[in-house]
């Protein structure tokens, strides 16, 4: 991560208190995706890793995965739901407006205030966001948690890399949790 680096500062902080690791000895792999599970694992860690005494109820989170413990505690606590048929995908990329909704339901969960609101019609691609998505994604751009990915472009079906998450995470902790 060279110290230029856009996302410096938000990889430096989830790395510093424990909510991202790198992908390697000395590495971090901006560029790289984040998967589902590896959300919610974050949040359970900000919880500090609650007890869970049941399974998630998703056919695709085998016992003992990383994020089994993560996933029941966020899927029992109204934060996640998954794509329905019994499944919610933890090793799937996330995108830009699933990452928006876990943020905004985990901060319903913990009674912050998620009024804030601002209008999509700037972006070209506003259109493009999930029906269920659309409240969460303009909480979260009012909150300077998610920004476009230019101009005029939310690209909310888009991949999270690690370096969006690291700064939307940072975002979140610093301007929602702290």
């Amino acid at each position: 991560v060279p110290a230029d680096a856009w996302y410096f500062d938000a990889v430096q902080y989830v790395n510093e208190r424990g909510l991202m690791a790198g992908t390697g000895s000395n590495t971090f792999g901006p560029d790289l995706t984040t998967a589902r599970g590896m959300i919610v694992t974050i949040l359970y860690s900000l919880e500090g890793t609650p007890a869970v005494s049941t399974s998630s109820g998703f056919t695709d989170v085998a016992p003992g995965a990383y994020y089994a413990n993560a996933v029941t505690w966020a899927a029992g606590n109204g934060i996640v739901a998954g794509y329905g048929g019994g499944l919610f995908g933890p090793d799937d990329i996330i995108t830009r407006e699933q990452l928006a909704m876990i943020l905004y339901r985990y901060a319903q969960y913990k009674g912050y205030d998620v009024t804030a609101r601002t209008e999509l019609s700037g972006y070209d691609d506003a259109g493009q966001v999930a029906a269920y998505a659309v409240e969460a994604m303009r909480w979260a751009i009012a909150e300077g948690l998610i920004s476009g990915t230019g101009a005029t472009a939310l690209s909310p079906g888009g991949n999270a890399t690690r370096a969006q998450a690291a700064v939307i995470l940072t975002q979140f902790c610093q301007h929602i949790v702290e």
